[in-house]
């Protein structure tokens, strides 16, 4: 290989490890998957995240230096949303990848989820069928400023921390879907717990509006919020 070819290659692949790099970081990864649900602003990452509104400027700035996200001022907030739906991809993909892999991944999961081994959980296809066969009333349990950003369409929005002062709303002849934000997020799983308890038939919806977009679902979006 010649000189030039070897230092034109190690050029190209600093550029690709720009992007490890922002990555390589858990806390960061979290704050990728929250702003695949919708722009949002620091202060809403860091209660989401359970960070201090300190660590998650850090941490974004770190993905804003490595072009995955951007911030646009609004007012006295500064709003985040990723760079496009490639930086959601990305996300999609390394959560793809790690549950395939990596069996520790696996056993936190199934260990975790055997609290809830009581619980039916289906995938998209499963939903497709059971709405296909019964009447279903599909659940969104997350904020509504995510679901206003991106949400199945004709699913009804009540967050987890209000569903309990709205299950009057909610007909008890009908199976309940509730989704969040992926398979690896618990809103559902409580609101599928809570109603369940309330003498609903409820299920969980394992996938969320990354898994949709990565399978070309369409996704329906809100002007509140």
């Amino acid at each position: 290989m010649r000189d030039s070819d070897r230092v034109f290659k190690d050029a190209i692949y600093e550029q690709i490890a720009r992007v490890g790099r922002a990555v390589a970081n858990s806390r960061r990864l979290e704050l990728l998957d929250l702003l695949c649900q919708g722009p949002m602003t620091v202060e809403q990452l860091a209660r989401k995240s359970s960070l201090s509104v300190g660590s998650t400027s850090q941490h974004l700035q770190h993905l804003k230096e490595a072009q995955l996200v951007r911030g646009d001022r609004r007012g006295t907030y500064v709003v985040y949303r990723l760079r496009d739906d490639l930086t959601c991809s990305l996300f999609h993909t390394l959560q793809t990848v790690a549950g395939r892999y990596y069996a520790e991944m696996r056993a936190v999961t199934e260990e975790f989820l055997d609290n809830y081994r009581n619980l039916e959980a289906v995938g998209v296809g499963a939903l497709k069928e059971r709405t296909a066969r019964d009447s279903v009333i599909l659940l969104d349990v997350r904020p509504p400023e995510e679901y206003a950003a991106g949400h199945w369409p004709g699913a009804l929005s009540i967050p987890l921390e209000t569903l309990a002062d709205h299950l009057t709303e909610l007909p008890q002849d009908r199976t309940i879907v509730a989704y969040c934000r992926g398979p690896y997020c618990v809103l559902a799983l409580h609101a599928v717990d809570l109603l369940r308890q309330q003498g609903y038939q409820a299920v969980r919806l394992t996938e969320g509006v990354s898994d949709w977009r990565a399978k070309g679902i369409p996704i329906a979006k809100s002007d509140r919020g």
